[in-house]
């Protein structure tokens, strides 16, 4: 694996995002990967960043917030697409997603996330920021989409 700017990456990440994603987050011992479909790459604060959403409902959310890091792994192919949706379908709360999707994991470089062991890109991403996303202040056309 070699490390590049993710930005070089940019439309190969947002469309692998769209598809379907692995978000990846270990706190103390305690581990899980989630299915995301969205997120925002750009720079702030002169850094690249990578800007997800996880619902306040989800178990990752419980993780991330005891976390300084996840991972985000992204398949370029469609060989990863069933464990996607089944870890966008399932909740880590009540089984094991690496074991029922047989996903391998790989320690990362630069966090202590692991990765999740497949061709595609991934990202090692540091937490800067953590903020509450009240559905009050979505747009309206947004709401339809997620409620």
């Amino acid at each position: 694996m070699k490390n590049i700017d993710p930005l070089t990456l940019t439309e190969k990440t947002i469309s692998g995002i769209r598809k379907g994603a692995f978000l990846t987050v270990k706190a103390g011992d305690k581990l899980n990967t989630m299915a995301i479909g969205w997120a925002t790459i750009g720079y702030v604060w002169q850094r690249p960043v990578l800007m997800v959403a996880v619902r306040n409902s989800r178990h990752t959310f419980g993780l991330i917030e005891k976390a300084a890091d996840f991972t985000v792994s992204i398949p370029l192919n469609e060989t990863m697409r069933e464990a996607v949706n089944f870890c966008g379908a399932k909740s880590g709360r009540d089984l094991n997603k690496f074991k029922e999707c047989k996903l391998e994991l790989t320690d990362a470089k630069q966090v202590l996330s692991p990765l999740i062991k497949m061709a595609g890109l991934h990202f090692e991403c540091k937490i800067v920021l953590k903020a509450p996303m009240d559905p009050a202040i979505m747009h309206k056309d947004l709401e339809k989409l997620y409620s």
